[in-house]
């Protein structure tokens, strides 16, 4: 059975998904992007900016099912230009601990929605 997953803290869905789903003791999230919760508008100051709100939404999310980043079992980051990869990278780095960091991959992509730089999404268990 799936349980879905929102919370005024982390972005509203643009379209027909929501913005995770809980199955068993499994979270699957949504990709989420630079948009600011409260305000409903993209950050997209510079990259490290824009990932560091990314990683905010999915905090947010995590935290709906009491769960953290050291729940998270895979990644997948999606960027628009590899030669961001460094920035976002350390951002990312920021959340986890590498010892126990999550399996991951990271895609370049044509383009994102609303032409954003970077989107990730997350698996975790409890």
């Amino acid at each position: 059975m799936k349980k879905i997953i929102t919370t005024s803290k982390a972005p509203a869905p643009i379209g027909p998904y929501n913005q995770a789903i809980l199955t068993g003791n499994t979270l699957y999230t949504s990709g989420q992007i630079a948009i600011n919760p409260e305000t409903g508008e993209l950050i997209m100051d510079d990259i490290k900016t824009e990932a560091e709100q990314v990683m905010q939404n999915l905090k947010a999310i995590l935290d709906e099912v009491g769960m953290t980043f050291e729940n998270v079992i895979k990644t997948t980051i999606f960027l628009s230009d590899m030669n961001n990869f460094a920035q976002v990278n350390e951002v990312y780095g920021n959340y986890f601990n590498e010892d126990t960091a999550p399996a991951r991959e990271t895609v370049a992509v044509a383009a994102l929605p609303k032409f954003v730089n970077v989107e990730i999404s997350v698996i975790a268990i409890q």
